[in-house]
């Protein structure tokens, strides 16, 4: 018995003496599998299984990456899900109704507009709806010339670098604002003509504020019919604003200190009061983030003018760091 025991210790002995040093780290991750994870991951919020719909799983990606706007993720599904239905119409030799996918998105500055864009169009170049998928971001001093006949040939222009892709016009309803001797409308005259003569070759996405975009529509008779989707970017909640800058910050490798985020919620919440009307959502979160990783540049190499600071020091982010762009 004695013998026994001593041949166990001995074999735990050698068990202990050949175990990898940091073994512990590997058994108790904080993270679960991915493979655990990918049947959530994978499924849209209707509960089909995207990992059978390879195309849209990829896009669908891209948009997991974005904090929020899950009912523009929903209508993106949409979209897809009726052109493949369309495509076994087609092949079932039913009707299948020609789509249109001109685009209206509302909302305040920074609310994702843009990116929701740029998404949309490589979506619509896989699908095989616009043979390029490129976007091209335009505004008013894009489209309105300078005398009579110049603006018709400036739009003209800037319609055949978007044909393929994603014409998108930001602050659109400026080209309403001048009345009817503006050349604005003229512009406007202009993109929808194009949008009855090159069907499908293009995807005119008009963006702006709410209640200026609804005013543009009835600007013009041929407006209404010819966007059947409006899309609402809603403001983003304070709590998605950090969310958004800690992804910022970690997407470039750096660290938010508590005293940070707290700082930046203060910063956030006092100007949303303070102009509620002109608060930029993720732009101003964005500008902050840049300002303080500037900041903390100038504050390391004051405090290191010749040598390296730890790596810790270099991607810590401290409250001091956004302290001076405060107002």
């Amino acid at each position: 018995m004695h013998s026994r025991s001593q041949a166990a210790q001995a074999s735990t002995d050698v068990v202990s003496q050949n175990r990898p040093s940091r073994q512990i780290n590997v058994v108790l991750r904080p993270y679960d599998p991915p493979q655990a994870l990918s049947t959530e991951i994978e499924k849209s919020s209707t509960g089909i299984d995207l990992e059978r719909h390879h195309t849209f799983a990829e896009i669908n990606k891209e948009f997991d990456r974005l904090i929020g706007l899950q009912h523009i993720k929903d209508i993106a599904f949409e979209l897809y899900a009726m052109i493949q239905m369309n495509r076994r119409r087609e092949q079932a030799g039913l009707a299948s109704s020609n789509q249109v996918y001109h685009m209206l998105f509302k909302g305040n500055p920074g609310t994702g507009k843009t990116t929701v864009a740029r998404i949309m169009a490589k979506m619509f170049q896989q699908l095989g709806i616009l043979s390029k998928g490129h976007l091209i971001e335009a505004e008013r001093a894009d489209l309105v010339g300078e005398y009579i006949g110049h603006t018709a040939q400036k739009t003209r222009d800037l319609l055949k670098k978007s044909m393929g892709g994603v014409l998108f016009i930001d602050e659109a309803y400026s080209l309403a604002r001048g009345g009817e001797k503006d050349f604005g409308k003229e512009a406007v005259d202009t993109l929808v003509k194009a949008m009855e003569d090159h069907k499908n070759q293009f995807v005119l996405i008009l963006a702006g504020y709410s209640d200026e975009m609804d005013s543009l529509i009835q600007t013009n008779s041929g407006l209404p019919s010819r966007f059947p989707i409006h899309i609402d970017f809603p403001d983003y909640h304070v709590d998605q604003l950090l969310q958004i800058a800690e992804t910022m910050a970690k997407d470039q490798d750096y660290v938010l200190m508590p005293q940070t985020l707290a700082l930046l919620k203060d910063m956030i919440l006092e100007e949303k009061v303070m102009s509620p009307h002109l608060f930029s959502n993720a732009r101003f979160v964005r500008n902050l983030m840049e300002k303080a990783m500037r900041n903390q540049a100038v504050r390391l190499l004051s405090l290191y003018p010749e040598q390296s600071p730890g790596k810790l020091e270099l991607m810590t982010l401290h409250a001091e760091d956004l302290k001076s762009e405060r107002k």
